[in-house]
């Protein structure tokens, strides 16, 4: 492949303990003949100490903004807000293209500095499906928040862990009352995550694809005591939840978890919150009679770092290999362009799936 340097930049949000790319990984990248820069951060899974063994560059966190001109920086989340105009390239999820909160400003910003997302959501084979996705872990951390939260054993602030250790507090005790569970999007990689642990829970949940919520049965939903949103709309769809169910005296529905988090946009299949949970508090109450509890935590796999970032990495490294080849790259480039083209002239708005 031709020369490409890539760095791997620290994350701004507290919690993020994940990364794009694991030491084994960068150590293949190194020896294929990439340059790697690895920012130093306290709180990625891995120390900046495995990344140098194998070849890496070390560097200060956050001074990817100083970066060669032809830099990939790869990350997970948001941004810091400075520097206004994005002169690079950045791979990482931006959540820029379904109208959120943000991003517009966003897209401005890579328009005034030059730069590009190359946005992880929409690195898709020729069939549109994702080729390096968090979405398991995302579905099995979902549920099981869920099901501690609903058997009254979710602990706050959250902190990472292992997934063995997870499971052990899963696991049903004595006592426990028996739950009705229902996953929405069973069939994608949340929904196949969010079954495993319903399993390891000792729950046989009720599993809702797209032939199910095209004709949505809200009494049967409402009838479950929890619920897992793992549905990723690209198109608008009729919500699942609407305020009305939320005060239905009948509602049996006691928890509810949205893997997908897409509070903000238009295409938000449950309406129904307008902000996230975070780490520090976990569940919300929504509704006091009956009660009704959200969690909504947006970087939900990073509560299990090592496992989901050895995997998100495996998937990701053999297209860091071909970078300049992949076609891959050049889809994720061509939604990008559609959206920066979205903008208005004002600058406001941004382009809709």
């Amino acid at each position: 492949m031709t020369e490409r340097h890539l760095w791997l930049r620290h994350e701004v949000r507290s919690t993020e303990r994940r990364t794009t790319l694991v030491p084994d990984d960068a150590r293949r990248l190194v020896d294929s003949g990439v340059r790697l820069t690895v920012e130093e951060s306290p709180q990625r899974i891995f120390p900046v100490a495995a990344y140098e063994a194998v070849g890496a560059r070390v560097v200060p966190a956050g001074s990817w903004t100083s970066a060669p001109p032809g830099t990939v920086v790869l990350g997970l989340k948001e941004l810091p807000d400075e520097p206004a105009e994005l002169t690079h390239h950045h791979v990482y999820f931006g959540h820029a293209y379904k109208e959120q909160p943000g991003a517009a400003h966003l897209l401005r910003r890579f328009a005034a500095g030059g730069g590009a997302l190359l946005d992880l959501e929409y690195l898709v084979d020729d069939e549109g499906r994702r080729l390096a996705a968090f979405g398991y872990w995302a579905g099995y951390l979902g549920a099981a928040l869920a099901v501690l939260q609903h058997r009254g054993r979710l602990t706050a602030p959250l902190r990472p862990t292992d997934k063995d250790t997870l499971d052990e507090t899963l696991r049903p005790l004595p006592g426990d009352e028996d739950l009705t569970a229902l996953v929405v999007g069973a069939l994608g990689r949340s929904g196949r995550g969010a079954r495993a642990a319903f399993a390891t829970a000792g729950v046989d949940p009720t599993c809702w694809d797209l032939a199910e919520t095209r004709d949505l049965d809200r009494a049967a939903l409402l009838g479950h005591d929890v619920m897992v949103n793992a549905v990723l709309a690209t198109s608008p769809i009729p919500p699942f939840l609407r305020e009305q169910d939320l005060d239905d005296p009948a509602r049996r529905l006691r928890t509810l978890c949205d893997v997908t988090c897409d509070v903000g946009s238009p295409l938000n299949v449950l309406p129904v919150y307008d902000r996230t949970t975070e780490w520090t508090e976990p569940a919300r109450r929504l509704r006091k009679e009956p009660p009704l509890d959200l969690i909504a935590i947006d970087n939900l796999p990073s509560l299990l770092p090592r496992e989901s970032s050895a995997d998100f990495s495996r998937a990701l490294l053999p297209l860091l290999l071909e970078y300049d080849v992949n076609p891959a790259w050049s889809r994720c480039m061509a939604r990008f362009r559609q959206a920066r083209a979205g903008l208005g002239p004002d600058g406001e708005g941004g382009h809709r799936d």
